[in-house]
Parts: structure tokens; C-alpha cells; sequence
């Protein structure tokens, strides 16, 4: 498999800009019409179709977030828990349109440099303080200051250059470059709000999680007991719910607790023996207990963005040789190692974004099957064609090696240490040795984003095709706080990248985010591996529970019938 040959960006015809527009927030869809869900429902229980007031609703999940600072965290479990503490200026529905949160209405410029938001007046801190135009300032200061050392939040905001106080109650963020994905990005919990007051005198302390943690939400972060849980209590002055939720004023639920339950069986038996109400992250092979069981039901839904893909290092050796590269993706049996580890739970995966991310290539679907054969051949034109004593391949004396760490904290989540161990083994059959060092968080960084391992596992949900800007752009490099792991700049990759962010004409996405798909796989940029799937159960006195634009659990219309 090589490259084919592409037009450039430069020799499309040119596309008449638009004028600038005043968006009501109502009917602001101007972006991505393809629709989230998968495979599931969206929300939970069937206890009652009556919300019911009160109640402290328990949820087990896999993971215990590292950093409660959801600036300047990347994980996935920070940004949902924290979503019931923190609001955003927009709300984005499952069909990808833009709806009024803490911004009434916006307008966006017509080089997608500049937006100007009016905001509501009736919002306040739970510690009192109002929000307005210099809260918004405050808090995209804070994500792009040095001192919050910001890994994904910073790359939300893309060229930031900052947010102008027009008013009270109307602020102006502006961009150096256009950058059309902001609305979605401003719709996470990653740009979400906290009390200016607390960034002024507790912004160090974030990280740590509790009281210091104060938002706008529903929701207070009450108390955390690292390794045990985490607790949030109602915010009974809450009026100012976004326009997709079901209901308007204070949350149904007195209470959430999080409890950090990492074992699969610990996490399971804890849903069905009732000490908690959900549990997410079911393991596969448990999907079909939960689902026989009395009294309680499964949800589950595909994840937008990208999928849990292998991403090549190409400039480091090895893997600087694009048919080293190609190599290893076509010598991984990924059919049957997904279908293995998952039990058919996960699909295997074509492209580096899922199917339900809006403009995914499906042409994709089947074109680079496993080919031990092809590998092989790739191998031997790269010069690996003497082997050593353990069967792997070697070239003038020097054992042919590719470095994969693990991070410990997540070694074992959605049994990709299973997994690993099957690529491992597939990898030793055309004679490529796999290392596989368990790392602390530090060192993992220090390694893996600083260039010196072979592969980076990833998977990131966002219901954005942006995402691939993070991670293929030579502008998301490592070194200026970005993710393209591959440690790769290529011009047409940067380009198409580049012009999918500078608009949100959709036939512009519709030309190039399929490209930009093909040719990383074209140049064996990245081995994606599956899609990941929601597979959360429930009691069936849970009701109200939904999933976000981006597949997080949203608790604000949760219930709990226990009549």
C-alpha cells in the first residue's frame, strides 16, 4: 500500500465568503448535522416517566481523575464529573446544533476570528460571584496561562488571542487564524466557568478537587476522598439550564456520589448486588449479565471523535521508514484480536475518527485488511532480513525493536493490557519485538510526549472531524503542548487540516476530512484499533439519565425512583 496521489488544497476553486451574521443561539446549526447515537438510548431507567425529587443517585466508574482542573486536564472522567459543576457558553445537541447556555445569542465574524457573546445576567458562582463578561476573560486567561499547563483545553481554544470585556455582560474572544470549531469546543466542560474569585486565590489548589472547585452548575463539588469517591450536592439557586435539557431550575437529585471502582468484577457486582444505581464502563463480558438481569437495564452508544488508535512515531527510528510503518499496521490481526478482547462488544475500526463522527470516511471500511504477507515483504524491502536467535528481525546487527509504554493508571481499562499483548504476539510473528514498559504519569508524559516511544495509544472523544487537527497538524506538536504523536509534518496534512478549521462550509468538510483520514493511513501515520462504545448499566429507578454531544453522562434531568 503506498500513498496515492492527491490535488492539492490550493487548486480547488475558490468559495465566496459569506457575510457576518447574528446567530440566535436557538437555530444556530451551522455546523454538523450528523447524528451521535449508536446502538443505544439515550437516556435511563424506567422506574417512572414522573421525574422525582430527591435522592442521592451512586455511579462506579473505572477511573479516578489524576487532576480535577478540568483546564489543564485530558481525561475523559475529569470533564464528565465536572460537567455537573462547571457551564459552558453554548449547549450542543446530539445532531451537532448550537443551543443558549450562559450566551443568548453570538456573533461570529466573517473570517471566524473573532465572536462576540451576549450573556445572561442572572447567573452567579456558587460562592455568590457573578458571571459575566470577565469571568469569561478569567477563565480562557487561566487555560492558556503557562502555570495551569494546560494539555487540552489549550488546544480548544486553538489561536486564542484573547477575550475583550465589551460589556457587562457581552464578551469578544478573538483569534489570530480563523477557527470555525470554537462553538463545539466551547460547549465542553474543557472551557467551562469556575468563580473568578477562585482563580484569583485558589487556582493551584483546583487539581485537588473539593469546595475549591466552584462553578455555576447544578451541582457543588462537595467532598473527595481520593481513591474512594467524590460527593456533589444540588445547587438549589440553579435557574439558567441549557435550552437541550428537559427541565428548567434546580437538578431532581439531592446528591451524586462517584465511587472509583478500577475492577471490572468489583464494578459490576456493585450495580447488581445495589450498592450503586449505575456503573459505568461494563466489561464486555459482562454485557450479557447485566442485560439478563431483574431490575436493570444497559445503555450504550458509540463515541464520536477519535477512536483508540496506535499512533506511529515517524520520526523516530524505525519508524521514520514508512514501510516499517505499514508493516506494523498490516501485521496486526485486528478483526479477531478486537472481537477476542471485546467480545464483539467493540467494533474494529477503519479510520483514526469513529462512524459517528460527522464527515468519517467510510470508504475506509475494509480497504487495509491484515496481510502478514504484504508485512513481511515491507520488511525485507526495508533491509530487516536477517533474524536473530528469538526470531525477530535485525539489520546490520541491531534487533528491530519498536517501544509501545503503558500508562499504569490505565493499563487495564477496556482490557487494553490484553489487547497490547495480542499485538505483541502478532507483531513477533513477522519479527518485530513490541517493549512495553509501565509507566508512571511523569515519566509517560516525559517519554511519550517528549518523542522518544515508537507508539502512543490514544482514543478522544469530541463530536468534531477538528479533532484530527490535534492529531495530525504539525501545530499540535508535543513541544507547544499539543498531541500529534506521529512527530510528523506534512504539507497536505496541514493544509486540509488547516482549511477545515477556517470554515464551517460543509462541503469544504465534506473535501477534506476524508482526505485527511486516507492519507494517514496512507502513510501508516496511525493503526487504528476500535471504536469505542458506552456500555453503562443501570438500575431501572434511574430515569432522566442522558449522554452528551460527546458521549459523557449528564446528571442534571437524572432521577431516582425508589417508590
Amino acid at each position: 500500500m503506498r500513498p496515492r496521489s492527491r490535488p492539492a488544497p490550493s487548486s480547488r476553486p475558490s468559495r465566496r465568503v459569506r457575510p457576518v451574521r447574528r446567530i440566535a443561539a436557538a437555530v444556530a446549526g451551522l455546523l454538523l448535522l450528523t447524528a451521535c447515537s449508536s446502538g443505544g438510548g439515550s437516556g435511563g431507567g424506567s422506574g417512572s416517566d414522573t421525574p422525582v425529587r430527591g435522592g442521592t443517585l451512586t455511579t462506579a466508574v473505572d477511573t479516578e481523575p489524576v487532576s480535577w482542573d478540568v483546564h489543564a486536564s485530558t481525561q475523559d472522567i475529569t470533564a464528565e464529573i465536572q460537567r455537573q459543576v462547571v457551564d459552558s457558553l453554548v449547549a450542543q445537541d446530539s445532531a451537532g446544533k448550537f443551543h443558549p447556555w450562559l450566551a443568548t445569542e453570538w456573533e461570529v465574524s466573517d473570517d471566524y476570528r473573532t465572536y462576540t457573546f451576549e450573556l445572561r445576567d442572572d447567573v452567579t458562582f456558587t460562592d455568590g460571584t457573578a458571571f459575566d463578561a470577565a469571568a469569561v476573560k478569567a477563565n480562557f486567561d487561566h487555560i492558556v496561562a503557562d502555570s495551569t499547563k494546560s494539555l487540552y483545553a489549550v488546544n480548544l481554544l486553538g489561536p486564542y488571542t484573547g477575550t475583550e470585556v465589551v460589556g457587562t455582560h457581552t464578551a469578544k474572544v478573538s483569534f489570530s487564524e480563523p477557527f470555525a470549531p470554537f462553538l463545539q469546543a466551547a460547549s465542553t466542560p474543557y472551557l467551562g466557568f469556575y468563580s473568578p474569585d477562585t482563580l484569583k486565590s485558589d487556582a493551584g489548589k483546583l487539581a485537588a478537587g473539593g469546595p475549591v472547585n466552584v462553578g455555576s452548575g447544578p451541582f457543588l463539588f462537595s467532598e473527595y476522598t481520593k481513591g474512594q469517591s467524590a460527593v456533589l450536592t444540588r445547587n438549589p439557586d440553579y435557574d439558567w439550564a441549557p435550552a437541550t435539557a428537559a427541565h428548567t431550575g434546580p437538578a431532581h437529585l439531592d446528591k451524586l456520589e462517584f465511587r472509583f471502582l478500577p475492577t471490572a468484577s468489583v464494578r459490576s457486582g456493585a450495580l447488581t448486588s445495589g450498592q450503586v444505581q449505575v456503573a459505568k464502563a461494563i466489561p464486555p463480558q459482562n454485557v450479557s449479565t447485566v442485560k439478563a438481569a431483574s431490575g436493570f437495564e444497559l445503555l450504550t452508544r458509540q463515541n464520536p471523535g477519535g477512536n483508540y488508535n496506535l499512533w506511529l512515531n515517524g520520526s523516530l527510528a524505525p519508524f521514520d521508514d514508512q514501510r516499517v510503518r505499514e508493516a506494523v499496521q498490516r501485521g496486526i490481526d485486528i478483526d479477531t484480536n478486537v472481537e477476542t478482547v471485546t467480545f464483539g462488544q467493540y467494533p474494529r475500526a477503519w479510520s483514526p475518527i469513529s462512524p459517528t463522527t460527522p464527515y468519517y470516511d467510510k470508504t475506509l471500511e475494509g480497504s487495509w485488511p491484515h496481510d502478514p504477507e504484504l508485512a513481511g515483504q515491507l520488511l525485507d524491502e526495508a533491509g530487516w532480513t536477517a533474524r536473530d536467535a528469538d526470531g525477530y528481525r535485525t539489520k546490520g546487527g541491531k534487533r528491530l525493536t519498536i517501544e509501545w509504554p503503558q500508562l499504569s493508571i490505565q493499563a487495564t481499562r477496556e482490557g487494553r493490557d490484553v489487547l497490547g499483548q495480542a499485538v505483541q504476539a502478532d507483531l513477533k510473528k513477522i519479527g518485530v519485538e513490541v517493549q512495553r514498559p509501565s509507566l508512571d504519569l511523569g515519566t509517560y508524559n516525559t517519554e511519550v510526549y517528549g518523542g522518544q516511544a515508537h507508539i502512543v495509544d490514544l482514543s478522544w472523544p469530541r463530536f468534531s472531524p477538528d479533532v484530527l487537527w490535534l492529531f495530525l497538524n504539525s501545530g499540535s506538536a508535543p513541544a507547544e503542548g499539543g498531541i500529534n504523536a506521529t512527530f510528523v509534518q506534512d504539507d497536505q496534512l496541514d493544509a486540509w487540516t488547516d482549511e477545515g478549521r477556517a470554515t464551517l462550509d460543509e462541503q469544504v468538510h465534506a473535501e477534506v476530512y476524508p482526505e485527511v483520514q486516507q492519507r494517514a493511513i496512507d502513510l501508516a501515520l496511525v493503526v487504528p484499533v476500535y471504536t469505542q462504545v458506552s456500555l453503562v448499566g443501570t438500575a431501572t429507578a434511574v430515569g432522566g439519565l442522558t449522554f452528551s454531544a460527546s458521549n459523557w453522562l449528564t446528571y442534571y434531568d437524572a432521577w431516582l425512583d425508589e417508590r
